[in-house]
């Protein structure tokens, strides 16, 4: 979870979002024979390539028993073909001066290479060659089940945070997937079995179920003929019915408390709120993001200003919010109080706080300033070749049209004061709210953990 600063002016917000280079529009796409989606956005500003295949497949696409499977599916994929043994391909990335990763979320799992354009055939065909052959030997898989099951204690079970919020997630979730960590339950992890990733790699790893973008400076021409070249003779296979898994009606507030070695205390609150599904007719996703940048959009915005400036009750206060996502979405608020103070104090400063602009609004000053710095951020991320890839490739996971881009800038520019406080009033509620709360446990003893051993291709 991000927090949501923008520290930018309006008016060079409104001159980006008018620049043709960055137009969301200007895109080619392709559907190939076999189902798999092309997508390609020419940006010449450099002579270098992004190319990123995301499976739309995630831990949300997971049963009980073998959470953690579609991470440990990532972390596999780097370890051979017959044609190209474990390690071969970042090693052939790397020796053309280009970097790899993935990554894998709730709903999708990424795989990409930046690198020379003249060098985008390589990552192509090597991206295809394990999409229909991937070796998946056992003597690997009781390898890296090691790393990812250290991986796991390295970035929760030792951040106390982290296990705040996996706990937060368990808690406010009672029956659909995203109550389950990304990385998967520890108990899991053990019981995993080589067996278990070949059945999700058959299942989802599957042309007509991977969606291609690359960006960079390429035509895309070349791009489409290559794509059809290396992917096109992949046959695609049917997909497994994707049942609802609407999450029941919650039925009043929720707590936690989570004990673990820490120096100070944290509160982490969310509630359930609507992610984007229609960009065109949706407007509270947007009023809610608005709010995000009311309560923590700068230095000068409310939490800061007023629990951690003026009343000094916290350390740090943040709001956030996730709008697109294919299963239901949050709003997240969080502080660590001063030292000495409690975890009470602050968890009822965000309830002043939300109280505020319950009763008495935002302002249309206060709303044109974050409107401009929210917008302004969105069109600066735009200057990165991959955030363009991986904000693409993740709205089109989700059931979005990237081409609807502009259209949601449109739209945040267009929210009222009144939407704002309106979205406040419904969802600020404690039918909708989980807490978390981190009770610190004695740090004597507890060292820093050291990263685990070929811990690269993480979550």
């Amino acid at each position: 979870m991000t927090p949501f600063k923008h520290l930018v002016l309006a008016a060079l917000a409104l001159a980006l979002s008018a620049s043709p280079c960055l137009a969301a529009t200007d895109t080619a796409e392709h559907k190939l024979a076999n189902g798999m989606r092309v997508i390609v956005k020419p940006d010449r500003r450099a002579p270098v390539v992004v190319v990123m295949l995301l499976y739309q497949v995630g831990s949300v696409d997971e049963v009980n028993g073998v959470t953690g499977v579609a991470h440990v599916l990532e972390h596999m994929m780097f370890k051979g073909t017959a044609a190209t043994p474990a390690g071969e391909y970042s090693r052939a990335i790397g020796g053309a001066g280009g970097r790899d990763n993935a990554f894998t979320s709730n709903d999708y799992t990424g795989y990409f290479a930046v690198l020379q354009k003249s060098r985008l055939e390589l990552a192509l065909r090597l991206e295809a060659d394990r999409m229909a052959n991937l070796t998946l030997a056992g003597e690997e898989f009781a390898k890296e089940i090691k790393v990812v099951m250290e991986e796991r204690r390295l970035r929760t079970d030792d951040r106390p945070r982290s296990l705040v919020y996996e706990q937060l997630m368990a808690t406010a979730l009672t029956a659909h997937p995203y109550r389950n960590p990304i990385i998967g339950w520890m108990n899991d992890l053990e019981n995993l079995r080589v067996e278990d990733a070949r059945d999700f790699y058959r299942r989802w790893y599957t042309p007509n179920n991977a969606t291609l973008v690359v960006v960079g400076d390429v035509e895309p021409e070349e791009v489409l003929a290559l794509a059809g070249k290396y992917f096109g003779a992949i046959p695609s296979r049917g997909l497994p019915e994707r049942k609802p898994q609407d999450e029941p009606s919650q039925l009043g507030a929720k707590r936690v408390t989570v004990k673990a070695p820490a120096e100070l205390p944290y509160v982490l609150m969310t509630f359930r709120a609507p992610a984007l599904r229609d960009p065109e007719r949706d407007w509270e996703p947007y009023a809610l993001e608005m709010l995000a940048a009311v309560l923590d959009g700068n230095e000068a915005a409310r939490l800061n200003r007023t629990l951690v400036r003026e009343e000094r009750i916290a350390s740090s206060a943040d709001a956030s919010y996730d709008s697109i996502a294919r299963g239901p979405g949050f709003f997240y608020l969080s502080a660590t109080p001063t030292p000495g103070g409690s975890v009470a104090d602050v968890e009822q400063g965000l309830r002043r706080e939300m109280t505020r602009i319950i009763e008495q609004g935002v302002s249309e000053e206060e709303l044109d300033r974050v409107r401009a710095q929210a917008v302004a951020a969105h069109v600066f991320q735009r200057d990165s070749m991959f955030f363009q890839a991986r904000q693409i490739a993740s709205l089109e996971a989700a059931g979005i049209s990237h081409r609807t881009l502009d259209l949601q800038l449109k739209k945040l520019r267009e929210v009222t004061p009144e939407q704002v406080r309106e979205v406040a009033r419904k969802y600020f509620r404690d039918d909708f709210l989980t807490i978390a709360t981190l009770d610190p446990q004695p740090l004597e003893g507890k060292r820093p953990a050291a990263p685990p051993a070929g811990l690269r291709h993480a979550q």
